[in-house]
């Protein structure tokens, strides 16, 4: 059989201090998983169940610890806004993940950054309609290099921050996840089998707000590393 047109190379990230790389499966990401962000959207944050949406694999741009990512301002928004997460990386199949196991699940972590059309993404929430034209653009979904979780542990207490021109934005710890890591993929492996190479951004903190060309973004995880991301 011949493809009519040529498949796309697949997505993969580096595993970091190897010549290895994983290929990007799927993209889930969780909405609202801290308190104060969650206030600070407009939203009372209860524990209710998780709520997931999902962004194509070639959304996402590995970035090295030792390199700025260009990043162009997407096209059709005013409000193009950062949102730094602490993504895991699924490293075995499985569904209907018992909570007790499900860390057995998550082969690595890194460092990520949601990049949002917020005006589109409420513009679509205020009509009820799904949030893809607000998140799941071209290269919306910026990464780091991939941490396994058998040489850092598994990141249940790690700060986390973000700063625009050298100015601290957002600052957070895992800690304050509404859903852990555990619990997330647990609830997540009822609707889909997970399977290796998907890649969960867990939420984001308090703080996120908008840049513009010019600005340069550092965003990190303890234990993981800072990314550099400048908006071309």
């Amino acid at each position: 059989m011949a493809f009519i047109f040529p498949p796309e190379a697949l997505v993969a990230v580096p595993v970091v201090r190897t010549n290895d790389a994983i290929a990007v499966r799927r993209v889930y990401c969780v909405g609202r998983n801290y308190a104060a962000h969650a206030r600070e959207m407009g939203f009372d944050p209860d524990r209710e169940p998780p709520f997931f949406f999902c962004k194509p694999d070639n959304a996402v741009v590995p970035v090295g610890y030792n390199e700025t990512l260009a990043l162009d301002y997407p096209p059709e928004t005013q409000n193009y806004q950062y949102e730094a997460e602490l993504v895991a990386v699924i490293g075995k199949r499985g569904a209907d993940i018992p909570l007790k196991e499900a860390l057995d699940y998550v082969w690595g972590y890194a460092v990520g950054l949601d990049m949002t059309r917020r005006d589109l993404q409420m513009k679509m929430r205020e009509m009820g309609r799904p949030w893809e034209i607000g998140k799941a653009f071209d290269r919306s979904a910026p990464i780091g290099p991939i941490h396994p979780a058998a040489s850092v542990g598994h990141i249940e207490k790690a700060d986390l921050w973000l700063s625009v021109n050298g100015e601290t934005k957002q600052k957070s710890n895992v800690t304050q996840l509404i859903w852990s890591v555990a619990e997330t993929v647990a609830y997540l492996s009822r609707f889909f089998r997970l399977e290796p190479g998907d890649l969960i951004y867990t939420g984001t903190p308090e703080g996120v707000g908008p840049v513009k060309p010019g600005d340069t973004m550092k965003v990190g995880v303890e234990r993981l590393g800072e990314l550099t991301v400048k908006i071309a």
